[in-house]
């Protein structure tokens, strides 16, 4: 695959600057026209976000001005992240479905291709397979009625940590929008194989997204995925052999994600971080 055909997509974390997953504020402190700009500059083709920064930009900009950012900077694929407890009861189901209708409705009026979902690294009571199968099918649903895919985020620090444990639950909703997300950092920090990514369904991968590590981890899992990520060949992930392993399983886009979470790498200027990530990353295809 030459570069030229390849679209990279940079996931909220990537560009947003000196904020992290759990952070006091989520919030980028990046305006999204500045975010935007830069992206294009660079050469990405799409940027995710997550709700609460989009929401707080729609209170300056309007749901049109959000829109045009992203149109006039040439932002062909949109995503937002990250939905969770949408399999839960009670009050935690009861917040999920506030933010899962928010979610819906923001990303058909922008156009999303994707709504990345997950579950909480604080699971502590997981529902039997069938209905996580039945939920994430429902969930599936819904999202089509705004033609964008659900793709669901198996992480080494939640109860769905690996390639199997998500495809359990993809593979028996079996929905045709419905899918993983296959990050390297997770496939790798799980202990799964790129034979193992290979062998995957290409139907059932709905996102990709790259990035790298060093081979220690620092502090607990969900510390060393916030914190401690690395850009694309800085580390020890090998991420041309997993771009390789993903075209291998038939995944053919429509875009690349690239997720950086990395405490040294958000505090560099913004034009910076969207050019090293974008270079570092198109240069492993």
């Amino acid at each position: 695959m030459a570069p030229k055909n390849v679209d990279l997509l940079a996931a909220y974390w990537t560009l947003a600057g000196d904020v992290y997953p759990c952070s006091p504020t989520e919030v980028s402190p990046y305006p999204l026209r500045d975010r935007a700009a830069a992206a294009a500059k660079a050469g990405w083709k799409g940027l995710g976000l997550v709700l609460v920064d989009l929401e707080a930009t729609i209170k300056k900009e309007g749901l049109s001005g959000v829109r045009s950012i992203l149109h006039d900077n040439g932002m062909k694929h949109f995503e937002l992240e990250i939905l969770v407890d949408w399999y839960a009861d009670g009050e935690r189901r009861k917040n999920s479905d506030v933010f899962r209708k928010s979610v819906v409705e923001l990303g058909g009026a922008l156009g999303m291709k994707n709504l990345k979902i997950g579950v909480s690294h604080l699971e502590e009571n997981l529902p039997p397979l069938q209905k996580l199968v039945d939920e994430f099918g429902g969930l599936c649903e819904e999202v089509a009625k705004v033609g964008a895919t659900v793709s669901l985020e198996f992480m080494p620090f939640s109860p769905v940590r690996n390639i199997a444990d998500g495809l359990a639950i993809v593979q028996g909703a079996d929905q045709p929008n419905g899918g993983l997300t296959v990050d390297n950092w997770h496939v790798h920090r799980a202990g799964d194989s790129y034979e193992d990514v290979a062998k995957i369904p290409a139907k059932y991968i709905k996102s990709v997204e790259l990035d790298d590590a060093d081979e220690g981890i620092v502090g607990t899992l969900f510390d060393d995925t916030r914190f401690s990520r690395r850009l694309c060949g800085e580390g020890i992930f090998e991420p041309k052999k997993f771009v390789q392993a993903i075209q291998t399983a038939g995944f053919s886009g429509p875009y690349w994600g690239v997720e950086l979470i990395s405490e040294q790498f958000r505090k560099l200027p913004l034009e910076e971080m969207a050019k090293r990530a974008f270079d570092t990353t198109i240069a492993q295809f």
